[in-house]
């Protein structure tokens, strides 16, 4: 008989296990939930320090009012009610390269140029190599990613305390110290000054901790599921997505069709 073998969930007819542990018995009541889903993603249980990071993380990234994944979960639920499930993932399938897929992309690129260097000594190390970095980006034409937010143009307030927790749980790894020094040092190149935002910071921070790159994406949107549960409860409460429906539907303006491509004649 085939078998197709898993370290993660399984039940029997007395019990359920996950991980190796009773579920009722070892996790249920015992486990936080962000630290099941470290432990899930991982294998290995996180220390408490790596709990605290990686909760901050799912903070962070959970819910910032108002986005594109917001609104259009508001308005999925407004035409389909019967249907939340499709709302959440209305909303998630939104998280890309402008919204929560930073996270991913920032981790992925800050581990590419780790990767192709030897580790700094001293800030002034990092520096030497942020620089290096932000000269070679600006050459081929290419963004930093965790670099500059629409919102906070002085400063993102979750950017400063991420990299705090992750200085007091001795996990402020080679990551975060790459993402800080471009902070320092982009100025230089750039000619103007823009913030490190939270989304970089968390991305930079989870690599740090030693999760799948593949996954950093997901971890972002696990953060932000809870948020998008929050904006439909919300919703529930004080429900907006019909105004705002109403306001683009009662104000559009008829023009003239423009084919695609313009004119072949």
């Amino acid at each position: 008989m085939t078998e197709y073998p898993t370290a993660l969930g399984a039940s029997s007819l007395e019990k359920i296990t996950l991980l190796g542990q009773d579920l009722a018995g070892d996790v249920m009541g015992k486990v936080s939930f962000g630290e099941l889903a470290f432990w899930l993603a991982t294998q290995r249980r996180p220390a408490p320090g790596e709990t605290r990071v990686f909760e901050a993380v799912l903070a962070a990234l959970a819910d910032h009012g108002f986005t594109p994944t917001a609104i259009v979960t508001r308005l999925t639920y407004l035409s389909a009610p019967d249907s939340i499930q499709g709302a959440l993932a209305a909303g998630l399938l939104g998280g890309g390269s402008r919204f929560l897929g930073v996270t991913e992309d920032c981790g992925r690129f800050l581990h590419e140029v780790l990767a192709g260097a030897p580790l700094p000594a001293d800030d002034e190390g990092w520096d030497a190599l942020a620089l290096e970095t932000v000269k070679s980006r600006r050459e081929a034409g290419k963004f930093i990613p965790g670099l500059g937010h629409h919102v906070h143009k002085d400063g993102d307030p979750r950017t400063p305390r991420l990299f705090e927790i992750a200085a007091e749980e001795n996990l402020y790894g080679p990551h975060l110290s790459l993402f800080a020094a471009i902070g320092r040092v982009h100025p230089q190149v750039l000619g103007k000054t823009l913030p490190l935002n939270g989304a970089g910071v968390c991305g930079a921070a989870l690599a740090d901790l030693g999760l799948p790159l593949e996954l950093l994406r997901g971890f972002a949107l696990l953060a932000r599921t809870a948020g998008l549960i929050g904006q439909l409860a919300e919703e529930l409460r004080n429900p907006v997505a019909n105004e705002i429906f109403l306001s683009v539907d009662l104000h559009n303006a008829s023009v003239p069709p423009e084919p695609y491509g313009g004119s072949h004649g």
